[in-house]
């Protein structure tokens, strides 16, 4: 009698979870064991990217990894759909009716055993409760939502691109409201007036960056707490120089069709954006396991949830404060990257029957990228004590080599270093925007 496999049932694709696929279908295969990643898109785009996507300035068929083709060359299997609960007596993920385009079933609610199961399903933006954000602003919680915001940008663009070319003095611009001060807001801002200088090369003769009115609003005192006070100066001082309007201190109290309104006056704008801060899917709330104020699954130092030793959980969608912290490890790409790579050795050490090991996270540090402008950040200094300022291109090379560490992570060695050099080429061969 052929024994049963154990299965290894891991829900979300993101940085975390997909690494962590990859990894334990490389160690696996699929003789003894079974990875599964459930995943509710096709394909996976690194997230501090999507600014980018949003921008035009980076084309995401070119960067997106198709999940289909990564679980065939890594040895698990990849399930199209979305986590709707768990059945913990019966180990068992519970997955929900996949619909078409039209709204038409595809697949019905089905449950997809597990002997250990991984939740990694990232974050989405916290609005906070204000009354009309979720009805009039955007947001880049995904590819999805990047797309969109790059559309209407276009549109908005056109526009007024369209207006002058009628009437040359017809003093028109394009609008945009970023609500949150943090690196999201602030690399979007810079990423925007890289692409409207371009714009004029793609058949937008009239249109370049003087046409952006870009208002950049904080409810903090100053924007990119995350960073040194000089570094965030430095970054304030170069997104005015760009021509964007930073307004610190400024609590957000609505959102209109085409206006945030502050508590101390209403700023007008085409297109408004909402990168304020994150929280996990309120559905991690009804899953019977213990979730903070903000959604989060918490967990122990092992990463395993506190209610179930079986159920781990990684990255943005869990609270984990390791010995000695005093707050919990922030959402950011490097803590899910070394979630992952603790995840899959405790996983070992599970079916192994050996010892649990505790998670140590490591900061090595904050960079913020003011797209071609400039780089500014901060690295924890390990090999020389203490923590050190970069900046320029020093600073922009190590925000580079991030993306790096991703693809291999993903890929290997092998792979990850090919696609590399294929981005290289296509800088050179590919249109600087993509505009469709």
């Amino acid at each position: 009698m052929e024994q049963r496999k154990i299965q290894i049932v891991i829900v979300g694709g993101g940085a975390g979870g997909l690494e962590l696929a990859r990894r334990l279908g490389a160690k696996y295969g699929r003789k003894r064991h079974d990875i599964i990643l459930v995943e509710r898109n096709r394909t996976h785009i690194w997230k501090p990217l999507l600014h980018e996507v949003a921008a035009g300035s980076l084309d995401a068929n070119l960067d997106e990894v198709g999940y289909r083709s990564h679980c065939h060359r890594w040895g698990y299997r990849y399930f199209f759909g979305s986590l709707e609960s768990i059945d913990r007596e019966a180990r068992q993920v519970v997955l929900a009716p996949l619909l078409d385009e039209d709204g038409s079933e595809l697949i019905g609610r089905h449950a997809i055993r597990y002997d250990y199961l991984v939740i990694a399903v990232g974050s989405l933006s916290n609005d906070f409760g204000t009354p009309g954000v979720r009805e009039n602003c955007l947001f880049l919680d995904d590819r999805a939502g990047a797309d969109r915001f790059r559309n209407r940008l276009l549109d908005h663009c056109l526009r007024v691109s369209r207006a002058m070319s009628v009437d040359p003095a017809v003093d028109a611009h394009v609008r945009i409201a970023i609500v949150g001060g943090g690196a999201t807001g602030v690399e979007l801002a810079a990423e925007l007036y890289n692409s409207a200088a371009a714009l004029k090369y793609y058949g937008l003769e009239v249109f370049d960056e003087s046409r952006l009115e870009i208002t950049l609003i904080e409810a903090g005192p100053r924007i990119l707490p995350a960073l040194p006070e000089r570094l965030a100066a430095a970054a304030h001082a170069e997104l005015e120089a760009l021509g964007v309007s930073v307004r610190c201190g400024l609590r957000v109290t609505e959102a209109r069709a085409h206006a945030i309104v502050t508590d101390s006056g209403t700023i007008e704008a085409d297109l408004l954006v909402w990168a304020a801060g994150v929280k996990a899917s309120p559905l991690l709330a009804t899953l019977g396991l213990e979730t903070n104020r903000n959604n989060q699954l918490v967990v122990r130092e092992t990463l395993q949830t506190t209610l179930d030793d079986r159920v781990l959980a990684i990255g943005d969608c869990c609270s984990c404060t390791p010995a000695g912290a005093k707050a919990p490890v922030p959402p950011r790409a490097q803590a899910a990257h070394q979630m992952a790579t603790m995840a899959f050795a405790n996983l070992v050490r599970l079916m192994d029957g050996r010892p649990l090991r505790p998670f140590v996270y490591h900061d090595h540090g904050s960079l913020v990228s003011l797209s071609r402008f400039s780089t500014v950040g901060s690295l924890m200094g390990n090999l020389i004590g203490g923590r050190m300022a970069i900046e320029g291109r020093l600073a922009r090379l190590v925000y580079t080599s991030l993306y790096r560490m991703h693809l291999i992570a993903i890929h290997g060695w092998l792979k990850g270093t090919a696609l590399l050099l294929v981005g290289r080429v296509n800088r050179i061969v590919r249109p600087r925007l993509k505009l469709h």
